[in-house]
């Protein structure tokens, strides 16, 4: 079970974006002509996040179209500079992005620090464990086992959860509707109303009550496509066709196995398994902007037995613009949930 998108990468009041490209969704669009439309905030996220600098640095508040800032010049001609530099080394593979040099503060630094302790600098590295290295085939059956195995994952096809996600500080009741294979929906209920987010099966939406929903764009879809695999365990070469090991990595203390999955039109993406129970503790996925990846991180945590398969009771969603956690306090499981729930509705959300 994956994490659900749960809050909108982009603002539902924003202009419709469908197949449009950034200079037919915006105004004044100069660098970035041509570049689909729902790729402009994440790239914006990406270039805010790089420089350690909030949108105002660049745009006049409440019309970004204005051209007063110098910044915003600086930031066109380095938006080209990054982009001549992936083509011309780099066969226009994206190795090359503004966090390459900014790493969060605006004005990079060109000098290296000079050494200010008589500690001896060390180099980082990273302990393997000794032994033969597992193989691909093994870390993902320690994963299925660690789970409740491949009988146990597939007798459940469908489960509601109860439980609130936490964002800045307060608590919102939460509930997640899940049915196999890939079929997800994720109601927040806020003060002012509720708020979805569904993946049907083949395309995501998102709404809030009493307003028209609205349909992802195929970025965001993708993502939620993933998000929704009911049993990802057992499917994982499904949705990968090429699964390699990657150097494991300790995170949070934790040793952790990793794998990099790729598949047709789709990104990479990194899963990371503790290495000794096995469990799925982080996934790292992307998305493609013109000026670099913008990285979505999911952490599960909280792992408990439900009708015979261990499943995540916490998960917490981490992107450049913010993070959220998810807290489930009840499950049931093959619980009889049609379609519908998750459609899209034709007229207001209600």
């Amino acid at each position: 079970m994956l994490a659900p998108l749960a809050l909108a990468q982009h603002s539902l009041d924003g202009p419709a974006i469908d197949s449009k490209t950034a200079d037919q969704a915006y105004k004044n669009i100069v660098q970035l002509k041509g570049t689909p439309a729902d790729q402009l905030i994440p790239a914006m996220q990406v270039i805010s996040s790089s420089l350690g600098v909030e949108c105002s640095f660049c745009h006049v508040a409440g019309k970004a179209e204005l051209d007063d800032k110098p910044a915003k010049k600086t930031a066109r001609e380095m938006i080209s500079m990054v982009a001549s530099i992936n083509k011309g080394s780099f066969g226009g593979r994206q190795q090359v992005s503004c966090f390459s040099c900014h790493h969060g503060v605006a004005n990079p630094a060109s000098v290296p620090p000079v050494l200010e302790t008589d500690a001896v600098r060390g180099e980082i590295s990273t302990v393997l464990p000794a032994g033969a290295a597992p193989t691909v085939d093994d870390v993902i059956q320690k994963y299925v086992t660690a789970i409740g195995g491949t009988d146990a994952i597939r007798k459940t096809t469908s489960r509601v959860e109860k439980g609130t996600i936490l964002v800045g500080g307060s608590q919102t009741p939460i509930e997640v509707f899940t049915k196999a294979p890939n079929k997800r929906v994720t109601i927040s209920h806020g003060a002012n109303g509720d708020s979805f987010t569904a993946f049907d099966g083949t395309a995501g939406w998102m709404g809030n009550t009493g307003r028209l929903a609205r349909e992802m764009s195929p970025t965001e879809s993708l993502a939620s496509s993933l998000d929704a695999e009911f049993a990802i365990a057992v499917r994982l070469k499904e949705i990968f066709p090429q699964i390699r090991r990657a150097r494991p990595e300790q995170i949070d203390g934790v040793m952790c196995e990793s794998l990099i999955g790729t598949g047709p039109g789709r990104l990479p993406v990194r899963l990371y398994f503790d290495q000794n129970s096995g469990l799925l503790i982080r996934l790292v996925r992307f998305a493609e902007t013109p000026v670099g990846r913008n990285p979505t991180q999911i952490d599960y945590a909280d792992y408990r037995d439900t009708d015979g398969v261990k499943i995540p009771f916490r998960w917490t969603l981490s992107r450049l613009n913010g993070r959220f956690t998810i807290q489930i306090a009840d499950v049931k499981s093959n619980v009889p949930i049609d379609d519908a729930k998750f459609a899209k509705p034709i007229g207001d959300v209600k």
